[in-house]
């Protein structure tokens, strides 16, 4: 049984640092595309960044420059470290794995998730 949990949100003010960590069980994060997205309130679940097996990554415009993708194979876990945040990041955060096909930052396209962390960034 694949499980994803997330960890690491808070609440920071605009400009701090955050890191959200994925631990994977049931699943090879050397194996696939693994990636985190965000849902804010009334919006649609939107992709934040990606990282493929051979380690090369894919950001959302609003994130590239401030957010990093990493992931530690040896312990199965998925990381994003955020910094520079804004008011505008605040939101639910999930990581996901489980790639199908198609657009890799299209939350349709991943079989399995996470429970969600929330990150509210205050100005």
């Amino acid at each position: 049984q694949v499980q994803l949990v997330e960890s690491g949100g808070g609440s920071v003010q605009a400009g701090g640092s955050l890191r959200l960590s994925c631990g994977v069980s049931g699943y090879s994060s050397s194996s696939d595309r693994m990636g985190w997205f965000r849902q804010a309130p009334g919006k649609e679940r939107g992709g934040v960044a990606t990282i493929d097996n051979y380690g090369t990554t894919t950001y959302a415009d609003p994130v590239r420059g401030r957010f990093t993708i990493s992931k530690d194979n040896a312990k199965n876990i998925l990381y994003l470290q955020m910094n520079s945040l804004k008011p505008e990041d605040t939101a639910l955060y999930y990581c996901a794995a489980g790639f199908r096909s198609g657009l890799i930052l299209e939350a349709n396209n991943y079989n399995y998730w996470g429970q969600g962390t929330q990150v509210t960034v205050s100005s």
